[in-house]
């Protein structure tokens, strides 16, 4: 006592020479934070996240990380404690299996809220023993061996978005904003996929509740706030907030989870009976919907897979769902029409498909799953797309276990954040070739079978590891079905061709601006 008050006169007489050296000194203690003083990067990141943070807002942090990458090399620091790294081969360490790493803060900023409560998905947990649970609980739901449980529920959807096409684009010669409208049909096939009803987004051509503009708004927010996760306890997750909630007083809650809410009430006394008697025989025609296996799971897995985790498991499909196909398909159609040579091999390739009878001539042009799979240039247009535009722009953070690892010849210390983006790791030019900057799907049929392996081993739009997108099988459905779908029904021309899109990184690098136009093609004359 006797000590402070000698002191804080002092401090009070001095405060401006006391404040500056504590700013200082923790500066510096960033800076030299873990010995990470030695990994290059733009200066300002060794001394303080804002640095991220502010360049987050700028929405273009995925060519911040190519630049960096392309002018100090394979690992460069993005905050005092950030290490990003370029190299593929640092993937398997970082993202694999029994490594101890796990997810960051970032995470969970983008959990959803209800009644006051967190509502950490698979995505969003960094406790990688629930994760593992959760994970048993619904894997089954996301095998490649669900796809054709899953088709009709897609082909429902894919067949009246082609018919709505028609009508408000096709027929009228009216603009579309496509990226929109992909967006729109995203959402409608997860809402069939996991309740079996669509939601309403294509019927109506509209923002059903707002839910699009929300899922932008908040991706908005969670990507730069990720940066800092500190400023989410103070704004979103603010524990006086949630207690309010929890005790009704304030009654905010997730617009998303509002949404998904209300889908599944509409069958909950059907659920509440799988849920506790199992899943009785289906109709095979229809498919089994996700809200049903999620129960079935519930069912089979009552200690943990209580109701709030089925919740949860719909409006994670609402979230990442409904975002990152849309903006794959998007690159799909975008990078077609900026490169006519591109579009015109696909064309003659699908006309070719169904004039030997690999593609059913179907009176609206619809292509199955099995069909899409015996058209390789299709697939490597598919690849080269999620190859030029992946849908994530941030890199998907792991902390180092506290042991410490070794990542490219470094030793890395305990708690240090590591990652990789998709964005620098698709630019490889010793894996891609020379023009890794350039749209050419050919690189993917001339390359070796062991090179091809190697890009495909790089390629990182659906993250790796243990912590992989569990939709990404779904996700491969509704590309693989809708691309050709669409192509051969109608012709798609930029209403701007020397307009190029606006990209805004949002997290999920989402497109704005690529307006088009749609001509119907007469499918079966066009063989």
């Amino acid at each position: 006592m006797g000590l402070l008050q000698e002191i804080l006169p002092f401090i009070i007489a001095y405060w401006p020479l006391v404040l500056f050296s504590a700013v200082t000194a923790y500066l510096l203690s960033n800076k030299y934070n873990k010995g990470l003083n030695k990994y290059p990067g733009h200066w300002l990141a060794a001394y303080t996240d804002w640095w991220r943070f502010f360049d987050a807002l700028g929405r273009k942090t995925e060519y911040t990380h190519i630049r960096l990458h392309r002018k100090y090399g394979d690992i460069v620091r993005l905050g005092p404690n950030v290490l990003s790294f370029a190299d593929p081969r640092a993937i398997k360490i970082i993202y694999g299996l029994n490594k101890g790493m796990t997810k960051s803060d970032f995470y969970p900023v983008q959990q959803a809220v209800s009644n006051g409560q967190r509502l950490p998905s698979l995505f969003s947990t960094t406790d990688e023993d629930y994760h593992a649970k959760y994970r048993r609980c619904v894997n089954s739901a996301f095998a490649m061996s669900s796809l054709v449980s899953y088709e009709p529920l897609v082909d429902s959807t894919t067949n009246f978005f082609l018919e709505r096409t028609q009508q408000l684009f096709a027929d009228t010669g009216r603009s579309c904003n496509f990226n929109q409208w992909l967006q729109f049909f995203a959402f409608d096939v997860i809402g069939e996929l996991t309740w079996s009803k669509r939601l309403g987004f294509v019927e109506k051509n509209e923002d059903v509740d707002g839910i699009v503009g929300f899922l932008g708004r908040f991706l908005s927010y969670a990507g730069p706030i990720g940066q800092f996760p500190l400023l989410d306890l103070l704004l979103e997750k603010n524990p006086l907030r949630l207690q309010l909630q929890k005790w009704g007083i304030s009654q905010t809650v997730f617009p998303v989870t509002a949404f998904a809410q209300s889908r599944s009430q509409e069958r909950s006394a059907e659920m509440a009976k799988i849920a506790s008697d199992g899943l009785t025989a289906q109709d095979p025609n229809r498919g089994i919907d996700l809200l049903t296996k999620f129960t079935q799971a519930q069912h089979a897995h009552p200690s943990f897979m209580t109701s709030k985790q089925v919740l949860t498991s719909c409006v994670s499909m609402v979230f990442a769902g409904s975002e990152t196909t849309a903006i794959s398909l998007s690159t799909v159609f975008y990078y077609l029409l900026k490169h006519p040579r591109c579009y015109a091999k696909l064309m003659a390739e699908l006309d070719g498909a169904v004039r030997d009878g690999v593609i059913v001539d179907r009176a609206n042009g619809a292509v199955s799953w099995a069909e899409s799979q015996k058209l390789p240039y299709l697939d490597a247009v598919v690849q080269e797309s999620f190859r030029i535009h992946p849908a994530a722009g941030l890199i998907l953070e792991r902390v180092v276990p506290k042991q410490g690892i070794d990542i490219l010849g470094e030793r890395i210390p305990g708690g240090t954040i590591v990652g990789c983006n998709a964005w620098v790791l698709h630019r490889r030019p010793e894996v891609f070739g020379e023009d890794v900057d350039v749209f050419r799907p050919e690189r993917w049929l001339e390359a070796s079978p062991e090179r091809v392996k190697e890009m495909r081993a790089t390629m990182f739009q659906f993250g790796a590891g243990a912590r992989t997108c569990i939709g990404k099988n779904i996700s491969l459905l509704e590309i693989y079905k809708l691309v050709p779908s669409f192509l051969r029904r109608f012709e798609i021309q930029l209403e701007d061709p020397a307009k190029e899109w606006e990209t805004h990184n949002a997290w999920f690098v989402r497109q704005l601006n690529f307006n088009t136009k749609f001509r119907a093609r007469r499918v079966n004359m066009s063989v």
